[in-house]
């Protein structure tokens, strides 16, 4: 019996949640370009929906909002915490609307491979951990990236990039001595620079998702 041309299966997918907290497009716009110039290559062709509860059809350009995302290489899916006419809004501009799934529990991951690195990370460098965890015995520097489908540990400084979960595994944590990250990303859950700042005071630290955010743990000693 041939093989039909189509077939529909449901499945699941890690998308980023861009949540628009102001109808200002161009304050919104000059924000994220600062955001973007931080770390270009991971954001290019992201997929992303759009959380506009903080916002109304009657104060946001949709149209223009979706223009000035769309120019920057962002990909937009859809939107989701819509009220009715902003739903119908987003309906127009053909995107679609995403209800946030209920937080399920997940199995514990099973063993993984793990990777070590004996050496500095160099800018330039990238690292990346297959099915597996990522242990960096030295530092990552600024511009080198590491990236494991599973946890990352650097025992020295991070300055780099990290994104751990890069398969989508929300148990994956970010460790480091130092951290002093460019960026770090756990199941697409980022923080830049900046938000690291707010959030991080000790000098070492642990960073893993609490449901949809990140937050990040002093480390003892």
């Amino acid at each position: 019996m041939p093989k039909p041309s189509l077939e529909l299966k449901g499945s699941s997918f890690t998308l980023s949640v861009l949540h628009i907290n102001t109808p200002d497009l161009g304050a919104l716009f000059k924000e994220l370009d600062g955001k973007l110039a931080q770390a270009p290559q991971f954001f290019i062709n992201a997929p992303l929906v759009l959380n506009l509860s903080q916002v109304s059809d009657t104060d946001i350009d949709l149209k223009g909002l979706r223009q000035g995302l769309t120019d920057r290489k962002l990909v937009i899916v859809g939107v989701t915490a819509t009220d009715k006419a902003l739903n119908e809004a987003a309906k127009a501009q053909g995107l679609a609307s995403i209800k946030a799934g209920k937080q399920s529990e997940l199995p514990p991951p099973p063993p993984r491979v793990t990777k070590i690195v004996k050496q500095n990370v160099r800018s330039g460098q990238q690292i990346y951990a297959k099915d597996g965890d990522l242990i960096v015995f030295g530092a990552v520097g600024n511009g080198a990236e590491v990236i494991a489908d599973g946890s990352i540990h650097v025992y020295g400084a991070l300055r780099g990039k990290a994104m751990a979960g890069a398969s989508g595994d929300k148990h994956a944590v970010i460790l480091a001595q130092s951290m002093e990250a460019e960026l770090v990303s756990i199941a697409g859950q980022y923080w830049l620079t900046e938000n690291l700042q707010q959030h991080c005071t000790a000098k070492s630290g642990c960073i893993r998702l609490s449901g949809e955010s990140l937050i990040v743990e002093s480390l003892p000693g």
